[in-house]
C-alpha cells in the first residue's frame, strides 16, 4: 500500500474515532449537560403568565423578555405559516431524521456559502439548549450537543410536535417570541387566521429579526416575503399566478407591540403580582422549583369585571379634569407660592430623578446637572387628553412641579357578601403615575368616613340608638385636649344621633366618643380586621388616622354584608400553564361576624341620611336606588377628599388628593362631597344603566327576623338650623358650591385607562358580533365623560423616557 494511501486511511479512521468519541463524551456530559429524556419530553421553554378577569378576559401578561410567548398547538397555526416555514427553512424536513446529511455536506464543502446546513430540528435543538458562543472550538462542541439533542427529538417527537415546539420558541422582530405573540403583535390575529403573505412575511424575519423587521425596515422586509414566497412556489405549495400576485400586495401591518402599560387595569395588576408570589411561596412545580411568576406560565384568575373596570375608569376620567383645572386656576398654584417652605419636596425629587443619576454617572458636577435642571428641553408628558399625553417644551424643575400638582385618586368596587374585588383604579394614568393610591400600603387621612364605624359600636356596644340624643357640644378629653379642636362649628344643641351622621356634626361625633372610649373605638376598628393598628386618641373620631382605601373597604363591609367584616380579596385560582390547579382560594375564612345582623340594618338605614339630605344630599334619589348608604369625608385644609358608599349589592370607596398634602383645592370644591362623590355616582349611573352587570336598582337590605320595628329614617332627621353647608366637615372650611367655582358641565368621552390586550383584541376580530355586542352595551351605559384638558405635568419616570434610562428586565402589560 502506498504511503498517501496510508495516510489517507489513517486520517479518515483518526477522524472517524475522534468524531465518535466527541459524541461519547459530549452523551456522558463532559462539555456540558444535555436535557434528559423527561425533559424533551416536557421541554421547558420560558412562558409569561397570563392574568384572566371573570369572565374569561385576558387582562394581561407577566414575562421576562425571552420569556413573553403563548404557546400555540400545531392544529391551531395556519398551514401557510408550516408551509412558509419548511420552504425557506427546511425543504426536506419530513424525509430526514434530525439531520440533512446532504445540506450538511453542502455547508462543510461550501463554507456556508449556499446557506447552513442545520435542520428546524436542530435549530430547535440549539433553543432548548440555549447555545450561541462564538468562539469557533466551543461552537463545534455545541454543534455536536445539537446533533445529539436533534436525534433525541426525532425519536420521542412527531414532526408536528416539532414544528409547533419551533414555532412557539424562536424570536420574531421586536423581540416577539413565538408565532402567536407574533401575529398577534404585527397583525392583531391569531396564528391561524394568518394569510400566505402575512405568513411569509413573519418567517421571513427569522433569518434576521432586525435587518427583515418589516416595521423599520419595510423594503428590505418584502424582499425578504418575497423570497419566501418564491421559496414556497418553487416546492410546489403556490402556483405561478399566487405567487405574481401575491409580490406584487404591498405589506400591511396592524401592529401593536405588548407592554406592561396596556391591558385591564394595570394598577390592580401590579398589586396581584406581589399577591401571587406569596401565595405561591414554598409550592413547587414539577422541577422541584418554586414557581416563576415571569418564566412559568400561569395562568391567573381574577374576580375584576372587565365592564366595571371600564366604567370605573371612565367616571374616574369624568371628574379629574375638572378638579385638576379648579386647582389649576388658584393664585398659590398660577404664582408658585404654594411651594414656598417646601423647597426641600423639589430638591428630593430633583436627586430622585433618572436625569440627575445618570448625569452624575456619566461625571457631571452638581453644578452641571443643576445647570440642566433651569434649561428648556422638549418632552412628551401626562396630559387630560385622549392619548393622556401632549409634547411640549419645559424646564426638567418645571415639569418636577406640574407632576406634584397633579391630583391624584383611587377607586375600588366590590361585593361585600364575598369581598370579591369588582374594579381598581390606583391613579389617574399608569403610564405616567406607577403609585397605586388603592394599594393597603398607601395610607391618607380619613376625616369624617371613619364616623360610621364610631357610631356602629355606640349601637352595638353602648346601647345608643338612631334617635338617642347627643350633645352637639365641644369635648374635653382632659389631658388630651378638646376635640373638635375648635368649637366654631358647634351649635351647642341637642339632636338626634341619625342627624348628628347626616350633617358629620363634628362636636356630636366627640359626644359620642366620650360616650364610647378612644382605646375601645382602637380595639374595635382591630377587632373588624382593620390591619393598621390606630392609636387611641380621640380625635381618630374625627379620622385623624391614616388608614387606606383597601381598609376602609374592608370596614365597611359590616354595613352591607350583615354584620360581617369580609376581606377584599381578587384571586379564585392558579393554574400552571398544563392547567393544572396549582392553588384554588377558598375565602369563605375571610369572613368574621364583627357586629350584629341587626346593629348592621340599623346602621345601612341610617347611612342613608347623608345621601339623601345631608352632606351628599340627593345621591340616592338621582340614582334612583330604593336603599343606599354613604359617608363623605373630608380631612383639615382638603387635604384629602373621600366619599365611601354601598347598595346591597356593591360596595365602593374613593379617595381624591395630591401625593404632596400642602397643594389641595382650597374651596368649597374640594370636599368629600364635591370632590369624590361624583366618581362613585358616575361609576353607579353605568352600572345602573348595564342591565347585563344584575345590579338591580330595587335591591333593598335584608331586615333581620328579629328586628322590632320598622326604620323611618325621615321621622329622626331634621335639617339643623345655622349649620355649615354640607360637605363642610372639617373646621375651617368656606363655602360655596360647584356653581360657584366655574366646574364644568358639559363634557367629552374620554376612554378609559384600560385597554384590551393585543391577544383580546385578536379574540375580538375572530368573534365581531361577540365584539359589537359589547361595545353596545357599554355605550348605552354609559353617559358622556371627560373634558380634554392640555394642561402638562411632569411624568414621573419623565426623564427614562425623554433622556434615555436603565431598560427593564422585567415587564408587566
Amino acid at each position: 500500500m502506498k504511503t498517501s494511501v496510508k495516510i489517507f486511511w489513517r486520517i479518515l479512521l483518526g477522524g472517524l474515532g475522534l468524531f465518535v468519541l466527541i459524541i461519547v463524551l459530549a452523551m456522558v456530559g463532559v462539555f456540558g449537560k444535555l436535557p434528559s429524556l423527561k425533559e424533551l419530553e416536557n421541554p421547558s421553554i420560558l412562558q409569561s403568565s397570563e392574568v384572566y378577569a371573570a369572565d374569561g378576559t385576558l387582562m394581561g401578561k407577566y414575562y421576562r423578555e425571552r420569556g413573553n410567548r403563548s404557546n400555540v398547538a400545531y392544529r391551531d397555526i395556519s398551514k401557510h405559516v408550516i408551509n412558509a416555514l419548511i420552504a425557506t427553512e427546511d425543504e426536506r424536513f419530513y424525509d430526514h431524521a434530525g439531520i440533512d446529511v446532504r445540506s450538511t455536506t453542502r455547508a462543510v464543502v461550501l463554507l456556508g456559502k449556499e446557506g447552513g446546513g442545520s435542520t428546524i430540528t436542530q435549530q430547535l435543538a440549539k433553543t432548548l439548549l440555549d447555545q450561541g458562543n462564538r468562539n469557533k472550538l466551543a461552537r463545534l462542541m455545541e454543534k455536536v450537543k445539537e446533533y445529539i439533542v436533534a436525534l433525541r427529538l426525532e425519536r420521542n417527537f412527531t414532526k408536528e410536535e416539532i414544528i409547533a415546539l419551533y414555532l412557539n420558541a424562536v424570536p420574531f422582530s421586536d423581540n416577539v417570541y413565538g408565532i402567536r405573540n407574533a401575529a398577534r403583535t404585527f397583525f392583531q390575529k391569531e396564528p391561524d387566521r394568518l394569510s400566505i403573505e402575512e405568513a411569509a412575511l413573519l418567517i421571513g424575519t427569522l433569518k434576521a429579526n432586525y435587518s427583515y423587521n418589516p416595521r423599520l425596515f419595510p423594503v428590505a422586509a418584502k424582499e425578504r416575503r418575497d423570497i419566501v414566497l418564491g421559496q414556497m412556489e418553487k416546492n410546489d405549495m403556490l402556483t405561478g399566478a399566487e405567487f405574481s400576485r401575491l409580490r406584487a400586495t404591498p405589506i400591511q401591518l396592524n401592529y401593536k407591540k405588548l407592554d406592561e402599560n396596556t391591558g385591564y387595569a394595570p394598577y390592580f395588576r401590579e398589586v396581584l403580582k406581589d399577591e401571587v408570589r406569596q401565595a405561591l411561596k414554598g409550592i413547587t412545580g414539577p422541577d422541584g422549583e418554586e414557581y416563576d411568576i415571569y418564566d412559568d406560565g400561569l395562568k391567573i384568575y381574577t374576580t375584576i369585571n372587565p365592564k366595571m373596570q371600564e366604567y370605573a375608569e371612565e367616571a374616574v376620567a369624568q371628574q379629574m379634569p375638572q378638579l385638576q383645572k379648579s386647582l389649576n386656576r388658584q393664585g398659590n398654584i398660577r404664582n408658585g407660592k404654594v411651594w414656598n417652605g417646601h423647597e426641600n419636596v423639589l430638591e428630593a425629587s430633583m436627586k430622585a430623578s433618572d436625569r440627575w443619576e445618570n448625569m452624575q454617572e456619566e461625571g457631571a458636577s452638581e453644578e452641571e446637572i443643576r445647570r440642566t435642571f433651569k434649561e428648556k428641553v422638549p418632552m412628551r408628558i401626562f396630559a387630560w387628553n385622549q392619548k393622556r399625553e401632549t409634547d411640549t417644551v419645559m424646564t426638567p424643575m418645571d415639569s418636577i412641579r406640574y407632576h406634584r400638582q397633579m391630583l391624584q385618586t383611587s377607586f375600588m368596587v366590590m361585593d361585600p357578601i364575598t369581598g370579591e374585588v369588582k374594579a381598581w383604579v390606583g391613579g389617574i394614568d399608569f403610564k405616567t403615575y406607577k403609585y397605586d393610591h388603592a394599594n393597603i400600603k398607601t395610607k391618607r387621612q380619613v376625616g369624617s368616613t371613619i364616623k360610621p364605624l364610631l357610631y356602629c359600636q355606640a349601637m352595638e356596644e353602648r346601647g345608643m340608638d338612631m334617635n338617642t340624643p347627643v350633645q352637639d357640644v365641644q369635648q374635653s378629653f382632659g389631658s388630651l385636649g378638646l376635640v373638635p379642636a375648635t368649637g366654631k362649628t358647634c351649635t351647642g344643641r341637642t339632636v338626634t344621633m341619625a342627624s348628628a351622621l347626616t350633617w358629620s356634626r363634628n362636636c356630636a361625633t366627640a359626644y359620642i366618643m366620650k360616650q364610647v372610649g378612644a382605646a375601645q373605638f382602637a380595639a374595635f376598628l382591630e377587632r373588624i380586621n382593620i390591619p393598621t393598628k390606630v392609636e387611641p386618641f380621640p380625635s381618630i373620631a374625627l379620622g385623624a388616622c391614616d388608614l387606606s382605601l383597601y381598609e376602609m373597604m374592608w370596614g365597611y363591609t359590616i354595613f352591607p354584608g350583615r354584620g360581617f367584616s369580609t376581606k377584599p380579596t381578587f384571586i379564585s385560582r392558579i393554574e400552571d400553564r398544563n392547567g393544572n390547579v396549582i392553588k384554588r382560594f377558598d375565602y369563605s375564612q375571610n369572613r368574621k361576624e364583627a357586629v350584629s345582623e341587626v346593629t348592621a340594618y340599623k346602621m345601612a338605614r341610617m347611612m342613608e341620611g347623608p345621601v339623601t339630605m345631608g352632606t351628599a344630599a340627593g345621591l340616592m334619589q338621582r340614582l334612583g336606588a330604593a336603599e343606599m348608604g354613604g359617608k363623605t369625608g373630608t380631612t383639615n385644609e382638603n387635604s384629602d377628599a373621600w366619599f365611601m358608599g354601598y347598595t346591597p349589592q356593591l360596595l365602593a370607596g374613593t379617595w381624591i388628593g395630591c401625593d404632596d398634602r400642602f397643594i389641595r383645592i382650597e374651596s368649597g370644591l374640594g370636599y368629600g362631597g364635591q370632590a369624590a362623590r361624583p366618581i362613585w355616582e358616575a361609576f353607579f349611573k353605568k352600572v345602573y344603566a348595564d342591565k347585563t352587570l344584575g345590579i338591580d336598582r330595587s335591591a333593598t337590605f335584608a331586615k333581620p327576623a328579629d328586628l322590632e320595628n320598622e326604620i323611618s329614617t325621615a321621622d329622626i332627621m331634621e335639617v339643623i338650623p345655622n349649620a355649615p353647608p354640607p360637605g363642610a366637615e372639617g373646621e375651617d372650611m368656606g363655602v360655596g358650591n360647584a356653581d360657584d367655582f366655574g366646574l364644568d358641565t358639559s363634557y367629552e368621552f374620554m376612554r378609559p385607562e384600560s385597554k384590551a390586550p393585543v391577544e383580546e383584541d385578536a379574540r375580538k376580530q375572530n368573534a365581531p358580533a361577540n365584539q359589537q355586542k359589547r361595545d353596545t352595551a357599554r355605550k348605552t351605559a354609559a353617559p358622556r365623560i371627560g373634558e380634554q384638558v392640555e394642561e402638562p405635568q411632569k411624568k414621573k419616570g419623565l426623564f427614562r423616557k425623554v433622556f434615555g434610562g436603565k431598560n427593564k428586565e422585567q415587564n408587566d402589560y
